[in-house]
Order: C-alpha cells, then sequence, then structure tokens
C-alpha cells in the first residue's frame, strides 16, 4: 500500500500541489486542476484510492498519511485563491468545500453510474472558485 499511495502522492504532486501551489496564474491553475481531476479520477469512475483507504480497515495506519493529503490539497487551493486576491476565510471555505465536492463527485458519478454528474458537479465548483478569483481582482464596484 505505501507504493500506491506514493505512487499517487507523485501524481498528486506534479499536477495539482505544485501548480496549485506555484502558478503565476490562479485562475489557469483552478482549470488546470479541475481537468487534471476529471483526467484522473475518469470523470468520476474511477475511485480515489486515499479516500478508500481512509474509509477501510486499513484506514488508521493510513490516516495521517491520509489526512495530509487532503489538507495539502486544501491548502494548495485555498493559497491559490489568495493569490487571486480572496481573503483567506473565504478561499480556506472555498477550497475545503471543492475538495469535498470533488470527492462526492466521485463518489454519486459511480453509484448513480452517471459520469455526466461529476462533470456538473467539478463544473458548478470551476465556476464558483474563477468567478471568486474575478470578483477579488475587481475589487469594491
Amino acid at each position: 500500500m505505501d507504493a500506491v499511495l506514493a505512487d499517487i502522492d507523485g501524481w498528486f504532486q506534479a499536477h495539482l500541489f505544485d501548480p496549485l501551489e506555484r502558478s503565476p496564474d490562479p485562475a489557469a491553475a483552478i482549470r488546470s486542476m479541475m481537468a487534471e481531476v476529471t483526467r484522473y479520477f475518469h470523470s468520476g469512475q474511477r475511485v480515489c484510492l486515499v479516500g478508500w483507504v481512509s474509509l477501510g480497515a486499513s484506514g488508521d495506519t493510513f490516516a495521517p498519511r491520509v489526512a495530509g493529503y487532503f489538507a495539502r490539497w486544501i491548502a494548495a487551493l485555498s493559497a491559490c485563491l489568495a493569490r487571486g486576491g480572496v481573503a483567506a476565510a473565504p478561499a480556506r471555505a472555498l477550497a475545503e468545500e471543492t475538495v469535498g465536492a470533488i470527492q462526492g463527485a466521485i463518489v454519486l458519478s459511480r453509484a448513480l453510474d452517471d459520469r455526466a454528474a461529476f462533470g456538473r458537479i467539478v463544473g458548478r465548483h470551476e465556476a464558483l472558485l474563477l468567478q471568486a478569483v474575478a470578483v477579488a481582482r475587481a475589487g469594491p464596484a
């Protein structure tokens, strides 16, 4: 299981965390994250092994690693939003809600055997994140 989690860590580092943490263009990083998540999870038809491990009997063994994975994703997305001008508290809330929605979309789309559900949920959250950055950059009305 360590090797599997290490492989997952590597993919998420390269395709999500690094762009979210380092991109000078928050909107581009958000669009990239959503496209990569959609590709990686096959529009919700691929199980999130990290989430699966956290729910299984071995969850306690890997709990710190799983918690770190989700915490890093939320922190990276929150930092990206903050670079886009979104205040810290709303950025954190949006990041947490988005990561939770992506995880829920995986479960829902598999349970319903409906890839489009994943796309709709991810699309709505992408729009919310991009709108938050656009509004923050526009400044007070």
